[in-house]
């Protein structure tokens, strides 16, 4: 009876052994395999399903009447139309690979609640390499495919222009270079381009895009943006900038507040007569030699901007939904009401719903992915 015991634990651990080995074996050769397809040319990026095109209303403007001062956008073989046109809602947004989905997402929440979706006209921010490369994944591609209706012009990115002013934050994907972009709009787009609505990727629109860009800009302001003001604005900085009286004095003189600049109506006119480029760069300078803040592209804007910004209401930016920088757990909505859902922070709707492990307001979300299933492949 002993040596049955003795037999069947040593048949066990053998059975552990044999199974973990095998575990250890499948994982290393599903990673090799998963580089050398990342590492081939044949490569092919995700892929979308078509749209449905929208049409303006009747009483929307045409972007022709009374524009004398034009220059057409870069004609395709679907449609070509005038991006000087003031009567248009222009709309930037970068285009980042580990975003691109959340991008399709967004594009296809704001035309499918506009009023005159015709007249929006999207700016693209993408990566210099991105925009060089000749294949399927070529951004243009990629969205001529699902929206081949799309007013839209391509902006390549130099990432070596901020690449050397980015420090470390607390979260890796707030280092990206393209996250940075935002600081050079008034450098890449059109100077006939007065005003542009900047909208991050991670988010979708539950109402018409037109009422956010129509925000006025009285003053001398420069970009509008959802306030905060009960958040704990020290927080931002750190110790070292709030313990040096030549940097503090910054925010002597005006009621700062955090605002979120993943969605600003900004003016691209007073933005290049400022400078404000400039600034933002070298207080991304300061950061390299003494850490003055810790959250990526956000507090060079609040130095810049905070306390002399143009109001909009809450509803246009209801922020937080991805969580906190660390966790990314879930969260509800703030009180009041709703014209654009985002999921800033760690959490991302399209990788909790594929992980099976989705938050309740991600199901807002998921009507507007138009990422391909296996099913869809196979149709």
């Amino acid at each position: 009876m002993m040596l049955k015991q003795v037999l069947l634990q040593f048949l066990l651990l053998l059975s552990l052994f044999v199974s973990s080995f095998t575990t250890t074996i499948t994982v290393v050769a599903a990673a090799a395999t998963t580089t050398s397809i990342l590492n081939s040319e044949t490569y092919l990026p995700p892929q979308f399903r078509e749209a449905p095109e929208f049409y303006n209303s009747p009483t929307c403007p045409s972007l022709t009447e009374g524009n004398n001062n034009v220059i057409g956008i870069e004609e395709n073989e679907k449609n070509s139309t005038l991006i000087c046109s003031e009567k248009a809602v222009h709309v930037a947004m970068t285009l980042d690979a580990a975003y691109l989905r959340g991008s399709m997402a967004a594009i296809l929440s704001v035309l499918q609640h506009s009023s005159c979706p015709q007249n929006i006209i999207f700016h693209f921010v993408v990566s210099a390499s991105a925009a060089a490369s000749t294949t399927a994944s070529h951004p243009r591609a990629i969205i001529s495919s699902s929206f081949p209706y799309l007013k839209f012009q391509i902006y390549p990115f130099d990432d070596s222009a901020a690449a050397g002013l980015i420090s470390t934050s607390i979260r890796s994907a707030l280092d990206c270079p393209l996250n940075y972009a935002r600081s050079y709009l008034p450098a890449l787009l059109p100077t006939c381009v007065r005003k542009v609505v900047y909208l991050d990727s991670d988010l979708v629109l539950v109402d018409d895009i037109a009422h956010l860009a129509a925000t006025p800009l009285p003053g001398a302001a420069v970009l509008a943006a959802p306030e905060y003001c009960d958040a704990n604005f020290t927080a931002y900085f750190t110790p070292t900038f709030w313990s040096n009286p030549s940097l503090s004095v910054r925010f002597a003189n005006r009621k700062a507040c955090y605002f979120n600049t993943g969605v600003m109506v900004i003016d691209l006119a007073r933005w290049r007569d400022g400078g404000y480029t400039t600034e933002i760069e070298e207080w991304m300078e300061l950061q390299k030699r003494m850490r003055i803040y810790e959250l990526g592209s956000l507090p060079p804007f609040l130095l810049v901007f905070a306390g002399n910004i143009a109001p909009v209401d809450h509803r246009w930016n209801q922020h937080g939904l991805g969580g906190d920088n660390f966790r990314g757990l879930c969260r509800d909505l703030h009180p009041g009401p709703v014209s654009l859902l985002h999921w800033s922070g760690k959490g991302k709707p399209w990788v909790r719903l594929d992980s099976n492990r989705p938050c309740p307001l991600d199901a807002l979300w998921a009507p507007y992915d138009l990422l391909k299933t296996p099913y869809s492949f196979e149709s």
